[in-house]
């Protein structure tokens, strides 16, 4: 029991230096202990998630409502959640039973990580270290989020997601960034798949329009010159836009 306790206390310590590492408003602990409904939300889940594996009936529960009504984040004490975890403002947060947060995760207000269906055992996500969901993010299912993953903001993942990569849309859709280290805060270079698409098919648009209208332009043998060429040249772009994968990453998930 003694253990036990210490290691409670060793994870909520790692959860206010979380804090001070990822918020520049935190200014003092005093302030984080006193006015973070996130690490309330924690500290209160931590003594719930011990009472509620020792197999004790309905207290458990009775303290996540509590703490609902008090931080305004749903964290149900089945849910495992690792050390240094940041949960930022907090309000609407809400982790299901059989959800597994790694170490080190930052999570904004209005995530959802829900189960699907009504199938007993694990139905909820598996966050890895390290992984960053944007404010608003649904992920859902028994799903498994690689390490150093961020979810970009409204984003709903519904499908397995590898590591080192970003997740946006809706479905979500990755873009990988294998290897590259990114910053947790830094929600001002998320990629638009969407955009690059549509600017993709604008090209391809454009290219098929000089191949209608090339052999207007000339006559004789010139005409089918500079048609040849022009559909050369047309195919050949074609062929390096489609050998970068964007248009298939996009309309396949990239895999998710």
């Amino acid at each position: 029991l003694a253990m036990l306790e210490f290691q409670c206390i060793r994870e909520i310590l790692s959860d206010i230096n979380s804090i001070f590492e990822r918020d520049p408003a935190a200014r003092s602990w005093l302030e984080v202990i006193l006015c973070y409904p996130g690490l309330h939300a924690l500290i209160m889940h931590r003594i719930s998630s011990r009472l509620y594996r020792w197999g004790l009936p309905l207290i458990p529960r009775i303290m996540s409502n509590f703490s609902r009504f008090i931080t305004g984040c749903d964290i149900h004490p089945g849910a495992r959640i690792g050390k240094g975890v940041f949960i930022d403002h907090g309000v609407g947060v809400v982790i299901g039973e059989t959800a597994i947060v790694g170490d080190s995760c930052l999570i904004y207000q209005g995530v959802t990580l829900g189960g699907t269906g009504k199938q007993s055992g694990k139905r909820h996500p598996t966050l890895s270290s390290n992984v960053v969901v944007g404010a608003g993010a649904k992920v859902l299912g028994n799903i498994h989020i690689g390490s150093n993953v961020r979810i970009g903001a409204g984003s709903v993942v519904l499908r397995d997601c590898p590591a080192d990569c970003t997740v946006v849309g809706v479905p979500g859709r990755i873009v990988h960034r294998s290897g590259v280290k990114v910053d947790p805060l830094d929600h001002g270079h998320l990629p638009d798949s969407e955009a690059t698409v549509i600017r993709i098919l604008l090209r391809r648009i454009e290219s098929l329009e000089e191949m209608v209208h090339a052999p207007k332009a000339r006559n004789g043998s010139e005409d089918a010159e500079a048609a040849g060429a022009v559909v050369d040249a047309a195919a050949a772009a074609h062929d390096a836009e489609m050998s970068k994968g964007l248009l298939e990453q996009f309309f396949d998930g990239a895999g998710i």
